[in-house]
């Protein structure tokens, strides 16, 4: 009994070893991947870049019922996404969506809004420029 145990514990002991230590590794490496971004993307092995794309129009989304024309300033932003090289190439400026959601606001003098960002799957938005955009509602009469 004891030398069936001493032999499965000492035959090929080094290479046992090593593999005992490649998996507490690679446990520990997927381990903070999780821990850090929520998924296993930050393992890739080709850096994200950024890319910048100017004079994106803002797209004012409203209810239905609001027929009231908006006023928006600045009317255009400039948006920095990130992502896998390959991905990035192919994006066009259409690809983003630069949202300005006013559902639910029924009356303001001058209000600021933050912008929504929309990018397609595998990119991401990075920076937003500028973040709130200025909403100025026509007077009525």
């Amino acid at each position: 009994m004891i030398a069936a145990l001493r032999k499965l514990i000492l035959q090929d002991f080094w290479l046992k070893l090593f593999s005992f230590v490649v998996a507490v590794l690679i446990w520990f490496t997927v381990n903070i991947a999780l821990k850090n971004e929520g998924s296993l993307a930050s393992l890739s092995l080709v850096p994200p870049e950024q890319q910048v794309f100017s004079n994106l129009p803002v797209v004012v989304l409203s209810s239905a019922e609001d027929v009231r024309s908006v006023h928006v300033n600045p009317k255009e932003v400039e948006v920095t996404v990130q992502g896998d090289p390959k991905l990035l190439k192919t994006l066009k400026a259409q690809d983003i969506r630069v949202l300005l959601d006013l559902t639910g606001i029924g009356a303001a003098q001058a209000l600021r809004k933050r912008i929504e960002v929309s990018t397609p799957p595998g990119i991401t938005h990075v920076r937003v420029y500028p973040e709130e955009v200025q909403v100025f509602f026509p007077s009525k009469g």
